[in-house]
C-alpha cells in the first residue's frame, strides 16, 4: 500500500506560503553521538517518513485510522516520545530537521516500542503544506519554537498569519493547535495571531492553563524555578 494518496491542487493562498516567507527553522546539524547515528542508520527506515510532494495516507503510514497529531519541532524527542507513549490511542507525526534530534527521538521510539510515532525529517512549512490534507488532524503541537527575539528577526517567527492560517485549514472541525513558550513577548505575539485568525477560537480568555498531556520538561522546571514563566495557548478550529 503506498503512504500518499492522489494529490490534489493548491489554493492560491497555498501558493503564495512558500518557505522563502517562511521557515520552520534554521539548520544546525550539530554533532551525533554514536547512539544517535546509529538509531538514525537502522531505525529511519522503520519509522521515518520520506518528504513527498503528496498528500500522506495516514491509514497506511501507521497501519491503523486513528486520529493524527501533528508535532511540529520534536528537539531532542523527549516530550514527543512521551505524550505519545501517554496517548497510544493517537497517531503522532513529528516534524524535525536538526538530525541528531531525528536520531535521538527514533532511539526513543523504538526503546518504547511506540508503535503510534512516526518521524518527517523536513521543514514543517512545506510537510503541512503538500503532505498534509485538509481537515485531516486532530491536533497540532507547537512547543517551545524558536522566539526569535530581536525584532528585525520576528519575520523568522513560525507563529505568522499565513502559516497559521493553513494550519487551522489542515485541522478538522474540534481540532486544536495547542502552542507552549517560555518567552512572554512571543507567548503574546502568539496570542494575537492565533486570535486574529477567523477558523480558530480560543478555548480560554487568554492563554490556557497548561494541559495535563504536556509533559513539563527539565528545562522547564529549572526555569520556573528561577522565576521565568511559561504560558500555554490553546485554540480549537470552528465548527
Amino acid at each position: 500500500m503506498s503512504l500518499y494518496s492522489h494529490p490534489q491542487s493548491m489554493s492560491a493562498s497555498e501558493q503564495r506560503l512558500t518557505t522563502q516567507s517562511i521557515r520552520s527553522f534554521v539548520l544546525r546539524q550539530g554533532r551525533m553521538s554514536p547512539a544517535q547515528h546509529h538509531a538514525y542508520d537502522t531505525l529511519m527506515p522503520r519509522y521515518g517518513i520520506p518528504f513527498a510532494d503528496q498528500p500522506l495516507d495516514f491509514t497506511a503510514a501507521f497501519g491503523r485510522t486513528a486520529p493524527t497529531i501533528l508535532e511540529i519541532g520534536c528537539g531532542m524527542g523527549e516530550t514527543t516520545a512521551r505524550i505519545a507513549a501517554a496517548m497510544p490511542e493517537k497517531n503522532f507525526l513529528g516534524v524535525e530537521v536538526h538530525t541528531p534530534g531525528v536520531g535521538a527521538l527514533l532511539k526513543l521510539i523504538d526503546a518504547g516500542a511506540l508503535t503510534n510515532l512516526r518521524v518527517i525529517q523536513h521543514d514543517a512549512v512545506e510537510v503541512v503544506q503538500h503532505m498534509l490534507r485538509e481537515d485531516s488532524l486532530a491536533g497540532v503541537h507547537l512547543f517551545f519554537p524558536d522566539p526569535w527575539p530581536k525584532a528585525r528577526h520576528h519575520k523568522r517567527r513560525i507563529v505568522q498569519a499565513p502559516f497559521i492560517k493553513l494550519l487551522a485549514s489542515r485541522l478538522a472541525p474540534g481540532g486544536y493547535l495547542h502552542c507552549a513558550t517560555d518567552w512572554e513577548p512571543y507567548a503574546q505575539w502568539m496570542l494575537e495571531v492565533l486570535s486574529s485568525e477567523p477558523a480558530l477560537q480560543n478555548t480560554a480568555p487568554d492563554f490556557a492553563p497548561r494541559p495535563a498531556y504536556r509533559p513539563v520538561t527539565k528545562f522547564e522546571t529549572r526555569g520556573v524555578k528561577l522565576g521565568h514563566g511559561v504560558w500555554d495557548i490553546l485554540f480549537t478550529r470552528k465548527p
